[in-house]
């Protein structure tokens, strides 16, 4: 479930942007799960929510959406060689 950020409200509606973002670690995770569609609906409204108030977050998520795009763009799909899954397999199952 992707997103886009908050839609902008009038300048009397919307809280004082903040500058530093205290919790960075934990918003970073939380822009990943919604950014890979992992995100519950709780998260969301939650991400959202600080989305709205602070800098850093809105820049951050801006930069993680742009990374995942390239990325996405850049990766091509291609089938693993069958003999390679066969020595795989067989290195895993002489571990075990």
């Amino acid at each position: 479930m992707q997103t886009s950020l908050p839609s902008s409200a009038s300048s009397s509606d919307k809280p004082e942007m903040k500058e530093h973002c205290n919790h960075s670690a934990d918003c970073l995770k939380m822009i990943q799960l919604i950014l890979d569609g992992e995100a519950t609906e709780q998260q969301l409204v939650r991400v959202k929510a600080n989305l709205e108030s602070c800098r850093p977050c809105i820049e951050m998520y801006q930069l993680e959406k742009e990374v995942k795009e390239l990325l996405t763009k850049r990766m091509e799909k291609r089938c693993c060689p069958e003999q390679l899954v066969a020595t795989i397999k067989s290195r895993i199952l002489s571990f075990s």
